[in-house]
């Protein structure tokens, strides 16, 4: 089971943080550090000092690390072309030395669309669906060949295609909680299907849909990864747990019922739940970014028991 960091800026946080919490994501030995995308702040949260972007906060994070995975949960379609969304994450992928990973979604949250002068369409979801063929399709063209779509949201006519990633091929992340259309996308498009904030009987009715489509769609057995994004909030006593729920506004009997919650032997024992339906990779979502003592108890105490 591989433990991904995830962070949420827009609730407040600066590059500064971003970057420490980044160092120690690969000094404590976890796989990757996450972040998502958004530029309004949720809830009460005041958002100071104001939001980031995602990636060029990413393209920081890979010139100051050298291990960790780097990535969105998720990219909106909605706040980037797809020319230009494929040039960045190439780029950045160069700039990490081949460590990227996108996570695309459709874009859901409109009062940060309105706050900030971003148009909100009505039709997401076929955006969505070109974006994919576009920022694929860009980087899988021969250089020296050039790379034409004529769709119903974008058009584009003798693309160089350029430039390419470091990698082969960027690990491309879906998900979401739809029934039919979400599971058809990733089986066309995913190497990894992604579920947030769903519990254990929920996901695994959706990993059930994304494997049934994938077959559908011909790909082999064992062709995807499937991960939870869940929020995370542990302590070495009861008072602990409570002390860090309190921090983050969230009850710990919420907690524990919707995230990973409790002591260590508690979240081994729900992260060993998820994995018994076939997730292989959990994001921990953490809110509480000042607090790097509970990155340490995390991978001192929980991740060192899963292997």
């Amino acid at each position: 089971m591989d433990l991904r960091i995830f962070t949420e800026p827009q609730q407040g946080a600066g590059y500064d943080t971003l970057l420490t919490v980044a160092k120690a994501t690969e000094e404590l030995g976890f796989d990757a550090f996450f972040r998502s995308d958004h530029y309004l702040a949720m809830g009460s949260a005041d958002g100071l000092p104001g939001p980031t972007d995602a990636w060029i906060t990413l393209a920081g994070l890979a010139r100051e690390t050298k291990r960790i995975r780097l990535g969105t949960l998720m990219t909106a379609a909605t706040f980037r072309l797809p020319g230009v969304l494929a040039i960045q994450v190439a780029q950045v992928d160069q700039m990490s030395g081949g460590r990227v990973e996108l996570g695309l979604g459709a874009g859901w949250f409109a009062e940060e669309h309105r706050a900030y002068g971003i148009p909100f369409p009505k039709e997401k979801f076929g955006r969505l669906e070109e974006q994919l063929a576009i920022v694929t399709g860009l980087w899988a063209t021969e250089v020296g060949k050039t790379f034409d779509f004529d769709g119903t949201h974008y058009q584009l006519a003798d693309c160089p295609a350029l430039p390419k990633p470091a990698q082969k091929k960027v690990p491309v992340l879906i998900g979401g909680h739809g029934a039919t259309r979400t599971p058809r996308l990733a089986a066309q498009y995913a190497d990894e299907f992604n579920i947030p904030f769903a519990s254990v009987e929920d996901s695994e009715r959706q990993f059930g849909r994304v494997r049934a489509a994938a077959e559908a769609a011909g790909r082999q057995e064992g062709g995807l990864v499937y991960s939870n994004a869940l929020v995370v909030c542990v302590g070495k006593s009861d008072a602990e747990v409570a002390r860090r729920a309190q921090a983050i506004g969230r009850e710990v009997d919420e907690l524990k019922e919707n995230g990973l919650a409790g002591s260590p032997a508690e979240v081994v024992e729900k992260i060993g739940r998820y994995a018994a339906i076939g997730s292989s990779r959990i994001y921990l979502q953490i809110l509480d970014l000042d607090d790097l003592d509970h990155l340490e108890l995390i991978s001192s105490q929980v991740q060192s028991q899963l292997g």
